[in-house]
């Protein structure tokens, strides 16, 4: 796949375009969106990363589409599942409402950076070392089984993980327990000191981190395309905001979610560590040379991954209407 420097410059102008209107038409004024404006504008933007695998398709061939849209949906559902830690900080921080999607965008646009680094590195790495997919593959193994232990107690987790920024921010920032509006700064009795929303946002921005480890190995997993691997990520981290507000209600019903990604993660650490063998130069294992292993398809990926979905979507929905009656 031969990606262009100005085919490169283009995709990020418009990726940082997309993100500069949505700040000037719906973060610049503070104000909680209606369910109407948040699923239109989810749809916009889901609409727009679909249509986007279709220029891949025409530009790049159909195999390079698939492969976009397999890392679309996984990065998307990654990050669905992100939204509930979202909702956490929000409610630790006591964010208002209205003031809500200004640290949502902020907090998007510093993960999408923070990936963009993480892709790099792993595009060098992967070029250099082809045992690295070993790496990727057994971190996304561990990381779906620290998921499944995990499950139920994110709360715990992320209050405990927000409490050590909140701390680590108080020891070198001078901060307050108000709220200045949106301001991320404000002045107390004539001195600059940080507000509840900021430090929100740095709970965020390392939430963020935590997730890339995890969603980049996973990517990784589905294509080798840095290309691929970041508009995947782009456009699955755009329009985030939009579905936070969307399905914020629904997430507490998604009860199998977590079952799901995990079962989703460990399938490619599996792949990733078939993919590690097929192309195998480690001297200790078959004397470093190629293992004749089966390779997943993209096309059988993709059918694994939204079937996955589905199948914990409709079990969550039943399981919380089941619980809904019986209660």
């Amino acid at each position: 796949m031969q990606v262009t420097a100005l085919e490169w410059v283009i995709t990020c102008v418009v990726i940082l375009g997309l993100f500069v209107f949505d700040f000037f038409a719906h973060v610049r004024t503070p104000h909680e969106p209606s369910f109407r404006e948040s699923g239109f504008w989810s749809a916009v933007y889901i609409g727009i990363a679909l249509a986007f695998g279709g220029f891949v398709a025409w530009r790049w061939g159909s195999t390079f589409a698939g492969e976009y849209y397999a890392g679309f949906v996984t990065e998307k559902a990654l990050s669905v599942d992100n939204l509930f830690i979202f909702l956490i900080i929000m409610s630790t921080f006591a964010v208002p409402r209205m003031y809500q999607q200004k640290a949502l965008l902020i907090g998007i646009v510093i993960a999408l950076v923070m990936r963009g680094v993480f892709i790099a590195v792993g595009a060098a790495a992967i070029s250099a070392f082809s045992w690295v997919f070993y790496l990727f593959g057994l971190f996304l193994v561990y990381t779906a089984i620290k998921l499944v232990t995990e499950s139920g107690h994110e709360a715990e987790h992320e209050e405990k993980r927000d409490s050590r920024v909140v701390a680590l921010a108080k020891r070198v920032l001078p901060t307050t327990d108000s709220y200045d509006g949106d301001k991320l700064v404000t002045r107390v009795d004539g001195r600059r000191v940080v507000t509840p929303l900021l430090l929100a946002l740095l709970a965020i921005g390392f939430a963020d981190l935590l997730f890339a480890l995890d969603s980049i190995p996973a990517i990784y997993g589905l294509t080798s395309e840095p290309y691929l691997v970041f508009t995947a990520n782009a456009f699955a981290l755009m329009g985030l905001r939009q579905l936070y507000f969307l399905i914020g209600g629904l997430l507490d019903r998604l009860v199998y979610l977590s079952y799901g990604l995990s079962a989703i993660l460990a399938f490619i650490g599996v792949k990733l560590v078939l993919h590690a063998l097929h192309e195998n130069t480690l001297p200790f294992i078959n004397g470093g040379k190629h293992v004749s292993v089966p390779e997943i398809s993209t096309g059988v990926s993709l059918g694994v991954i939204i079937g996955i979905l589905v199948i914990a979507t409709v079990a969550s929905l039943l399981r919380t209407r089941t619980r809904a009656r019986s209660g």
